[in-house]
């Protein structure tokens, strides 16, 4: 189920978080243009500069002036990183206090099995 209270640069962002991660952009290859990132994802092209303008503050990217965005060396790493903190810190709590509630165990859980 999509989160929509998630901002649309937050969700423009995790789809460039999971392009990264999933081998799609590797370290050195340009990234789509702003423009031409929007028009695929019929977003604002402001908007999408704010979800690029993350990623290059946290270092992810590199921006070569009139060329365009690339991913930086040792980016894949450091996101696998930040994504992993994230979901240890914001998504897998909810979710194991949801599984406490209907008496599903991670054991279970992983071993396919009901309870």
């Amino acid at each position: 189920m999509a989160d929509t209270s998630k901002p649309v640069y937050l969700k423009l962002r995790d789809i460039i978080a999971a392009s990264i991660l999933d081998g799609q952009f590797a370290e050195g290859d340009i990234l789509p243009s702003v423009r031409a990132f929007a028009a695929e994802q019929h977003a604002n092209p402001l908007t999408v500069a704010k979800a690029y303008q993350m990623f290059q503050d946290q270092g992810l990217v590199e921006v070569q002036r009139g060329v365009g965005m690339y991913v930086a060396k040792g980016a894949t790493e450091r996101l696998r990183t930040l994504e992993r903190d994230d979901f240890l810190k914001n998504v897998w709590p909810p979710v194991l206090r949801q599984m406490q509630r209907i008496g599903l165990s991670p054991a279970n859980l992983l071993a396919g099995e009901e309870a």
